[in-house]
């Protein structure tokens, strides 16, 4: 499985990766603290899922969630931030996210839901 985290908190990256390396071994982890390289990661690379905060350096999520829906790259995108307004839930469905967590109350969500999307591929 190859995974963007794309998060200004270095320690969150940090602490997501261990969470998914320790359910998915040979995963591959990514990470992007800022919007200009996670423009450039989705453009450039394959991922299997994209984890993404709303409020990073150099733009917003937003403008990353809009990249990777108009490149070919069609991989899920969960949102994870600490803004879980509905407002914001409502944009990211709109923008094409596929997952919207609260960063702190559904973080541990993020291994439920990699697990549902490999089974879905077929990838168990």
């Amino acid at each position: 499985m190859k995974v963007l985290i794309a998060d200004d908190s270095a320690l969150l990256r940090k602490n997501i990766s261990k969470l998914i390396v320790s359910a998915f071994p040979d995963g591959i982890i990514s990470e992007a603290e800022d919007v200009g390289p996670a423009m450039e990661a989705v453009s450039s690379r394959k991922f299997d899922v994209v984890i993404l905060d709303l409020q990073m350096p150099g733009g917003s999520g937003f403008d990353v969630l809009e990249h990777i829906k108009k490149t070919a790259n069609t991989c899920p995108v969960i949102i994870l931030t600490n803004h879980a307004t509905e407002h914001f839930r409502q944009k990211s469905e709109e923008l094409g996210a596929d997952f919207f967590l609260d960063k702190s109350n559904e973080y541990e969500r993020i291994v439920d839901l990699l697990k549902n999307i490999t089974t879905d591929r077929g990838e168990e």
